[in-house]
Formats: C-alpha cells, sequence, structure tokens
C-alpha cells in the first residue's frame, strides 16, 4: 500500500520586528493545519522574526540601525522559542520546516530547522552561500546539511532560496534519497520576474529528484511595506511580488492553486507511488547515473572556529611547518616509520638544524658522522638497484634519496651517483 502524506505550503506574513509574535503566528498556524490532518508544513525563508528586506533598499552605511535591531530579534538555537516550536508540532503530530534567523554570538545566519512529528529537533542548517545583499547580514553556512533526514513521513531535504541555483547542492540531496524537499523563499521581494524563476527553480528540482517539493515564499502586506519603507528611506518596489508558493509532483506537475500573493496555505495529499513511477523512468541516484563518470565529493564536516592541538582529531593540523616537511620527505621516500637511518627510527621528528642542512654540509662533515635527514642529489646515473646495494637507498622521480646513519663521505657518495666499486 502507497504512502500517503498531507502536505502544506505556507504563505504567511511575520510580526514586524517581533520574534515573540512571529513565533505565536506561527505556532496558531501550525495547530490550525494539524485539526486539517497536515502531517507536513514548510514555513517561508527566515520568517522568524522576519526577512531582512531593509539590507535590498538601504545602502551598505546606513543599515547598522536595521541590522541591530534584527540581531537583537534573531533566535537562538536552542531556545524558548524553538522548544515552543517543537512542542506545537508534536501536539499536531506534524513534521515542521521552518526558516529563522539564528544568532549564534555577534552573526546571524539564514537557519531552516526541521522538528520531527514528536517535536524533536531533527535538522537545523545553514544557507551555504547568502545572496548578493544578504552578505552584508548572515554568515555563511558549511556542508554538514547538505543532507536528507529520515523522519515520521519520509526522507526530507532542505535548501533556501537561490541554494537552488546550485546544481550540486541540490545534487547532494537527491543523491540522499529525499522524499520531500522543503524549499523556502523570501518572497514580497525582486517583482513578478523573481516568482516566475521560483516555479522554474521548484519545477525543475521535483523533475531532476523525482521527489515532491513543499515550497513556500513569505508575504508583506501594504501596512508592512509602508512601514519597512519609512523605517529605511527606501521605495516599496523592489520589496513587492515575487511570491510563489506551491506544491509540485515528482513529475514537475503544480498540485493545486499556487499562492502568489496574500497569506494562506496550498495543501495536498502526496501519494509516495509517484515517486516509484518518475523513478522507474529517471533515477538521477540510480539507473540513470553514471557514478563512475560523474560523481560528487560532499565535505560533511562541521566548520569549528577554534581546534585543541595534540588532539587525535587534529594530528593533521597540529604539526609545525618543520615536522609536516620532515613527514613530506619520509613519505616521498617510501620508508616506513620504523625503518633504520636517522631519525625514522624515532617518534619525534629532527631537530630543526638538521631539516635545514645542505647535502654539501653533510658530505663535508667528519667520518663516521650521523646524517639524520636526506642527502638530495640533483641528477643520478639512472641503473637497476643491485642485490648488493643497500636497501634504504631510493629513487623518487628525477632524484635519489639517501638515508645515512654511520658511513663514511666516500660511500655516501657512491649512494648519490649509484656507483658500483668496480666503476670507481
Amino acid at each position: 500500500m502507497s504512502v500517503i502524506v498531507r502536505a502544506a505550503a505556507v504563505q504567511i506574513s511575520p510580526v514586524l520586528y517581533s520574534r515573540e509574535g512571529t513565533v505565536e503566528k506561527v505556532i496558531r498556524k501550525i495547530r490550525e493545519l494539524g485539526k486539517q490532518g497536515v502531517r507536513f508544513a514548510t514555513f517561508p525563508e527566515t520568517i522568524i522574526p522576519y526577512y531582512p528586506y531593509f539590507s535590498f533598499v538601504q545602502p551598505a552605511y546606513a543599515l547598522g540601525k536595521e541590522h541591530q535591531r534584527l540581531l537583537e530579534q534573531s533566535v537562538t538555537i536552542p531556545s524558548a522559542e524553538t522548544d515552543a516550536i517543537g512542542e506545537a508540532a508534536r501536539e499536531a503530530g506534524m513534521v515542521v520546516s521552518i526558516g529563522v534567523n539564528e544568532r549564534d554570538g555577534g552573526t546571524i545566519y539564514n537557519t531552516q530547522l526541521l522538528f520531527d512529528a514528536d517535536g524533536t529537533l531533527v535538522q537545523r542548517r545553514r544557507k551555504i552561500t547568502p545572496t548578493y545583499h544578504e552578505r552584508m547580514i548572515w554568515g555563511q553556512g558549511d556542508g554538514s546539511g547538505l543532507r536528507a533526514v529520515d523522519s515520521a513521513i519520509g526522507r526530507i531535504g532542505q535548501l533556501a532560496c537561490w541554494e537552488h541555483y546550485l546544481p550540486l547542492a541540490r545534487y547532494a540531496l537527491m543523491a540522499d534519497g529525499e522524499q520531500i524537499h522543503s524549499a523556502m523563499y523570501p518572497g514580497s521581494i525582486f517583482g513578478p520576474l523573481f516568482a516566475q524563476q521560483t516555479e522554474i527553480n521548484v519545477r525543475q528540482h521535483a523533475l531532476e529528484s523525482g521527489c515532491f517539493v513543499v515550497s513556500a515564499t513569505g508575504w508583506l502586506d501594504a501596512e508592512q511595506q509602508a512601514q519597512i519603507a519609512k523605517d529605511t528611506g527606501g521605495p516599496v518596489g523592489p520589496i513587492s511580488g515575487g511570491c510563489f508558493t506551491a506544491i509540485i509532483g515528482p513529475d514537475g506537475q503544480i498540485i493545486g492553486e499556487p499562492l502568489k500573493a496574500g497569506e494562506g496555505a496550498v495543501i495536498a495529499d502526496l501519494d509516495f507511488a509517484q515517486i516509484d513511477a518518475r523513478k522507474r523512468l529517471m533515477d538521477a541516484r540510480g539507473h540513470y547515473s553514471r557514478p563512475e563518470l560523474l560523481s560528487l565529493l560532499i565535505d560533511r564536516t562541521p566548520t569549528a572556529h577554534s581546534r585543541a592541538r595534540g588532539t587525535p582529531e587534529d594530528r593533521g593540523t597540529a604539526r609545525s611547518w618543520r615536522e609536516r616537511k620532515y613527514l613530506r620527505r619520509r613519505m616521498r621516500t617510501g620508508l616506513p616509520p620504523g625503518a633504520e637511518g636517522g631519525h625514522l627510527a624515532s617518534a619525534s621528528p629532527p631537530p630543526p638544524d638538521s631539516l635545514s642542512q645542505s647535502p654539501a654540509a653533510a658530505i663535508g662533515g667528519a667520518s663516521g658522522r650521523q646524517f639524520p635527514s636526506p642527502v638530495r642529489s640533483a641528477s643520478y646515473r639512472r641503473r637497476e638497484v643491485s642485490p648488493g646495494m643497500s636497501s634504504d637507498r631510493v629513487r623518487t622521480g628525477c632524484r635519489t634519496a639517501v638515508w645515512q646513519t654511520r658511513s663514511s663521505p666516500i660511500a655516501i657518495l657512491r649512494r648519490i651517483f649509484a656507483l658500483s666499486p668496480t666503476e670507481q
């Protein structure tokens, strides 16, 4: 029996300049949708507390006041606000995808939150690259959120706005088997052309991914537009239009009537059998892919602003440049860590002065001197390694590396130039 999920794409206005007011409005909407049997809902991009419209109509030197106000109204995670949204999702038995301005220290991020039907926050991802004017406001996210997440109603993937112009970001979610894609846009910005572009974005993704797309945009009423224009000194035109709230099937067809103005919700029943029907014809992560020819490399490592030196996770970054230079030499020569010769048998790196020692200085030492670093020749005579030669001499490219412990200068020269005693 096929799985059927009732979903809603929500077009809603913020309570301008109020985190608490917008959260309360969102919670009321979740409860309302729950009574209609909705099990999955997508809310607009950064609806809490509001999208930074001011950054599109103000010059950079003038937006400090509005930027500060948004910072003060942004959401910390976890917080009483996220707990309240999770509790509303639990009461409604609904999976909720919603955009917030997240405050982390002194930085704001465009963050998408996904709450499971039991109220658990199962994903918190940040938009990887803020768009144009947004770069004055938001920090950059990392790749840790470029994945689909299991939930009570299926695998959910999320992207925000112009991330849908990034084919590799979208393919990361396709390859991860998303069944429902949550697409968020700001709405009430960029004019009618943006609404058309949004429609193309989400319908193309539905076709390529073979999934349902639930797309939500925000909405500003005339009073809110006038208030923003008054506070910023900017025009109303640039913060008008651009709304396209809709649900798209895996075949790219719009389900129901999209919303392009006003508040409301598009509600539809998603029959997962349509996913199988589409992927039977074209599966971008299966029979219609060629991973041996084309594949995607994703770094899903969460970024960190600091690391503790000497930890196992930091082995590759905690070394000094002299240590890294020493290790690169050791890898090029192919000698194992415990091989005989100089400091290779020791767990500690060679002393700094030995790493910078020139071949001439090493060869010019007295007989019996220890040579802890490789002595390299600019050229050597090509010949096969004879059984009598020491195994600690290896060729790397156009050079010969010699690791010497206690030998005379003549023996070192013989090894450098690959000359046997009979040829002297």
